[in-house]
């Protein structure tokens, strides 16, 4: 469902969900990512922005002072999208990919509404 709200674009500090994924026993941030990819470089600074703050949230202790059970877990950041990212944004999220590696943290990208019938586009290859 997207979120109307004009203020959802500035969501640089918000950290959507924090839990701790039975199964694996990682510690999960969740990013709802609403909004429509358009290639432009805002979303994408505004995107870069927003795992910048789950990464500090993540290194930097502030996980720690607010979960301290979850100290020591590996971690995974899980993006949301309410659509399939660009190409663009996909090529972007390669590159935090294999940054975050570097953190050993996990990045998860899942779509969680993408009617074709509705795009009116058909898939670029």
């Amino acid at each position: 469902m997207e979120n109307p709200n004009p203020e959802a674009k500035n969501r640089t500090g918000v950290i959507d969900v924090i839990a701790e994924d039975p199964k694996t026993g990682e510690v999960v941030l969740v990013m709802n990512e609403a909004n429509e990819w358009d290639s432009s470089d805002e979303v994408l600074l505004a995107l870069q922005e927003r795992f910048n703050a789950y990464v500090s949230f993540l290194l930097d202790g502030e996980l720690a002072e607010v979960h301290p059970e979850l100290v020591g877990k590996p971690a995974r950041i899980a993006l949301r999208c309410a659509q399939m990212p660009d190409a663009r944004a996909l090529e972007f999220l390669g590159l935090i990919h294999d940054q975050l590696a570097f953190q050993d943290v996990k990045l998860e990208v899942m779509i969680t509404n993408d009617p074709p019938s509705s795009r009116g586009r058909g898939t670029a290859a």
